[in-house]
């Protein structure tokens, strides 16, 4: 009876093991799994993401949340980054003529924004005078965007003034993940083969995926443009750091490779409908 019952436990182990490996070898398991864990939402407001079944770790504007409504999101179990322009300033946002002044150029491919000569002390100031009222709402982190003014303007004085704004954030004992940036990251690991003193990770935007802006549609990147992103995230994660993706795609079937390739490389993945992120 003995040998009889661990023959039994035996066999039901082997299918409960076959069972979990089948399960988590279907791609609609990973794309739920992969779908709890992260989610970037700058253009939702309070009201939109009652209506979401959200991640563990959300990106929001919280320039427009109160206290109360990150606390509430907090409450629910959610780690809060917010959305922070280090490089950038949009024409809609209410400081902007007061910067205005120390813009360098237009945004390509964004109608409403300039970059801004980020080596000027009063934007350093101020980008971090947002950050720590930011940070007082009660925000878990910062999700920076723009650090690409240093790809666009490559002189010393850029350089400076990103990694001066960066280190500054970095101290104030709060999580930093940078959206792309590509060129200044890899710039700042080349000079000091660290990134310990600027960043927690970092998010880079279509590296399965890709944005056809001349048709105004989502489609499948260049072999050699995911290859150069991959290797930029691989860059970060082999330096201790948190690797992520932004995809934009309406198609279920490049969503799932995307959940995919994200999952064979290890890094978090968020897949978007749409460029609005709301």
């Amino acid at each position: 009876m003995k040998i009889i019952g661990r023959f039994f436990a035996l066999a039901m182990g082997i299918v409960f093991v076959g069972l979990f490996i089948h399960i988590y070898n279907d791609n609609d398991i990973w794309e739920k799994i992969r779908s709890e864990e992260y989610g970037v939402y700058i253009g939702a407001n309070p009201e939109d993401l009652l209506e979401k079944d959200l991640p563990k770790t959300i990106v929001i504007d919280a320039q427009y949340y109160t206290s109360k409504e990150i606390g509430k999101l907090k409450e629910d179990g959610h780690i809060v980054y917010t959305y922070l322009n280090l490089g950038s300033i949009e024409s809609f946002r209410d400081y902007y003529n007061d910067y205005e002044d120390i813009t360098l150029g237009a945004y390509e491919n964004w109608d409403d924004e300039q970059w801004v000569d980020v080596s000027q002390a009063k934007w350093q100031d101020f980008v971090l005078e947002m950050a720590d009222d930011l940070l007082d709402k009660g925000v878990d982190g910062f999700f920076i965007d723009n650090c690409d003014v240093y790809y666009n303007y490559p002189t010393d004085e850029i350089f400076d003034g990103v990694s001066a704004i960066l280190r500054k954030l970095n101290g104030r004992d709060t999580y930093v993940l940078i959206n792309g940036g590509d060129y200044f990251v890899t710039e700042y690991y080349n000079r000091y083969d660290s990134l310990d003193a600027i960043l927690d990770g970092v998010n880079q935007e279509t590296v399965y995926t890709a944005i056809d802006w001349q048709n105004d549609k989502f489609t499948v990147n260049e072999e050699n443009e995911r290859d150069y992103f991959l290797s930029y995230l691989v860059l970060v994660m082999d330096d201790g750091k948190d690797g992520y993706a932004l995809e934009y795609t309406n198609d279920e079937d490049i969503k799932k490779q995307a959940i995919k390739l994200a999952n064979s490389y290890g890094y978090h993945i968020y897949v978007s409908d749409s460029l609005e992120l709301n």
